[in-house]
């Protein structure tokens, strides 16, 4: 498993002191394509696994876009969004097709939950106050 200090970008192996190598946000292009990797297995994820664990994949998303916004911020956004252009618009892509997959997600899951509920309105209900009932005296 990747040390901390590796998986950030930093050169140093974990020292980071200031004469030998600044502390620095990893590259873009390594973001955007840690942020394209995880859109592609939960999109995936989503669509064939059952047990796919939403709540560790967007972690992942929210960290990964607070490393996107500290890479902008810290080495000028215009150069860096013109530089990268290409992989941004993949990225838009890989995310339209990712927010497709999550709203059949959730339609699905609310299509359940739909189910379920009637269900238990169904084995509750006893007639003897429904309408149904009213009507036949």
């Amino acid at each position: 498993m990747l040390e901390y200090a590796q998986y950030n970008g930093d050169a140093t192996g974990g020292t980071g002191t200031a004469e030998t190598a600044p502390q620095r946000p990893a590259s873009l292009a390594a973001i955007i394509s840690r942020i394209e990797q995880t859109i592609d297995e939960e999109t995936i994820g989503l669509k064939t696994d059952m047990s796919f664990d939403l709540k560790t994949s967007n972690a992942r998303k929210s960290r990964y876009l607070y490393e996107l916004t500290r890479a902008v911020r810290g080495a000028g956004a215009t150069r860096l969004v013109a530089e990268q252009r290409e992989a941004i618009l993949r990225l838009r892509e890989k995310l339209a097709r990712n927010e497709a997959a999550i709203r059949n997600h959730l339609s699905a899951v609310s299509e359940v939950a739909d189910l379920i509920q009637g269900a238990i309105q169904r084995s509750e209900a006893d007639g003897t106050y429904s309408a149904g009932e009213f009507g036949r005296r």
